[in-house]
């Protein structure tokens, strides 16, 4: 079985060419784009679309997906605010070459509990709608703090919108880090049906550190086993977050993602995943 590595290209640095220097001396092949000199992707003009182009045409990496942050923001937002910045990411996702669109769950207003998920569920499935007339292809991260956060409320929203505009996103340091022990092999036989990428980081449940993947509790070896079976030949993203953790993005120097895929490589390799 065989996998495709991509990378958060702004963990290595903020000038796009040099984020793509560094992906190709990596030899990875494909970028997960969140910005690039400093602009967000939802920010992205018709002239910076054609530079990014040009640039990944002459080092030979492909967008793989937009890493929009489209859904961290407020539950209690009008949902035009973020269906209109889905519109204008779509487009722009469209002109890059991907139709791939990472987003959240919204921050609930108060209390994460029923009221909360019923609201986000109604407002992803808004976008879920906007995706599937413009054939983009959501692709929803757990992440602590929004309404789906543990592995419970993520399998509850995925099985609320029957969709293939709409796929998860399996972060499993973003898992440990909402203190979810275990959670490969508690949940994949329900959530592992739903996935439709992975993002490779890892963390510690003792004090939330995020780490190489296999050096923490997030059960990256054993996720990789479970894809390698299910016949999974999609794609495994670094977002590796080693020097900082932002809000909106975090960074890990080239060094880090170089540290971050040789962990990443050697579990690989130990499961039998080929890298193509």
């Amino acid at each position: 079985m065989s996998m495709r590595i991509s990378a958060f290209g702004d963990e290595v640095a903020v000038d796009f060419e040099e984020q793509l220097i560094a992906l190709q001396r990596l030899r990875i092949p494909l970028l997960d784009l969140r910005a690039a000199w400093g602009i967000n992707c939802s920010q992205f003009s018709a002239e910076h679309c054609a530079r990014i182009n040009q640039l990944c045409a002459a080092y030979e990496i492909a967008v793989s997906c937009m890493g929009s942050p489209i859904g961290k923001s407020p539950i209690e937002e009008p949902i035009a605010i973020e269906s209109e910045r889905l519109k204008r990411i779509g487009d722009i996702a469209h002109l890059l070459g991907t139709r791939n669109i990472r987003i959240f769950s919204f921050y609930p207003a108060g209390e994460n509990d029923g009221a909360a998920m019923t609201a986000s569920i109604e407002r992803l499935g808004v976008l879920t709608e906007i995706a599937a007339e413009n054939d983009l292809l959501l692709l929803l991260e757990n992440e602590k703090g929004v309404v789906g956060d543990v592995p419970e409320n993520c399998l509850e929203i995925m099985r609320a919108i029957a969709s293939p505009h709409f796929r998860f996103i399996w972060d499993p340091a973003n898992f440990v880090q909402c203190g979810a022990a275990a959670h490969v092999d508690a949940f994949w036989d329900d959530l592992g049906a739903f996935i439709g990428y992975i993002h490779i980081k890892d963390a510690r449940l003792a004090d939330n550190s995020v780490t190489v993947a296999g050096a923490g509790d997030g059960q990256v070896k054993e996720l990789l086993a479970r894809l390698q079976a299910s016949g999974y030949t999609g794609v495994l993203s670094l977002e590796p977050h080693l020097l900082e953790a932002r809000h909106s993005s975090g960074f890990s120097g080239e060094d880090g993602m170089a540290q971050a895929l040789g962990a990443l490589r050697k579990l690989m390799a130990e499961v039998g995943i080929d890298e193509r």
